[in-house]
């Protein structure tokens, strides 16, 4: 049989070599390209730092306040202290929201944003008031100088008032053993108030003046018109509102009411 020819050999070499190196002049080629390539992604790296932190162009200039209803737009700008001036990219959202609630108590959150290309948005939410803590002033209790600590939903104490607020109930606190309040502290009490608040009937909520707790299991009602309701714990409040509401349509003219034990209800007084 006779060998490969020389044709042969020679492909069969090319074959084992690769495809043919290119030439040196094409390499540099690729080479400047390269190099021009990074210099642009430096170059425009470069560019976007120094319009996020060097230029006048995307700085701070307005600071906007929505969500107020007590506390003004000026006194939240002037607690967010945000500088005029300062790059929007490093204002720090979280920090300017820490701020605002420790210096601000009425304020129960707020949404921090950047608004591109100016401006910073504080969306604020504040507390409501669902009861009132009277603060005696230096007269005494019931004197001209009494003020009063508003209590939120979240039985947080947020703010003091020389006015209590309109619709407001009245918290007292009036525990009648000293082991009751070694058991429940008083701030334990005042959730419990806050809880028996949040449970009351519309109607009824409406009518409140005084919430008084003389123990955890022990919190009546005195209403605008005279009328009282036992209440009890803050437990089996929905039992409770229901109860109540039933129980003051079928006897509307009563003017005691016990809903402590929702399955056993009473009234009394005419």
């Amino acid at each position: 049989m006779a060998g490969p020819t020389t044709a042969e050999r020679g492909e069969r070499q090319k074959l084992r070599s690769g495809p043919p190196r290119p030439p040196r002049q094409t390499r540099l080629r690729r080479l400047r390209v390269l190099i021009a390539l990074l210099v642009a992604l430096v170059l425009a790296g470069a560019g976007v730092v120094w319009l996020l932190y060097g230029s006048q162009w995307l700085r701070v200039e307005r600071l906007s306040v929505s969500g107020t209803r007590v506390l003004t737009p000026r006194q939240v700008r002037e607690a967010a202290d945000v500088p005029d001036g300062t790059p929007l990219v490093s204002v720090d959202t979280d920090a300017v929201e820490a701020r605002l609630l420790r210096r601000l108590p009425r304020i129960d959150s707020v949404d921090v944003v950047r608004s591109w290309p100016h401006g910073i948005g504080l969306k604020v939410t504040e507390r409501t008031p669902v009861l009132v803590v009277r603060a005696p002033g230096k007269g005494g209790r019931g004197g001209k100088g009494d003020k009063y600590v508003e209590v939120d939903a979240k039985g947080v104490r947020f703010a003091t008032v020389p006015t209590a607020p309109k619709n407001v109930a009245l918290l007292e606190l009036t525990p009648s053993r000293t082991a009751a309040l070694r058991r429940f502290p008083a701030d334990r009490l005042v959730r419990e108030a806050v809880r028996v608040a949040g449970d009351l009937p519309a109607s009824v909520a409406r009518a409140t003046r005084t919430v008084k707790v003389r123990s955890y299991d022990s919190i009546s009602l005195e209403l605008g018109d005279g009328r009282d309701v036992e209440w009890g714990s803050g437990e089996k409040g929905r039992a409770k509102a229901r109860t109540l509401t039933a129980l003051m349509k079928a006897a509307p003219k009563a003017r005691h009411f016990d809903v402590s034990v929702p399955t056993a209800p009473s009234s009394a007084g005419s």
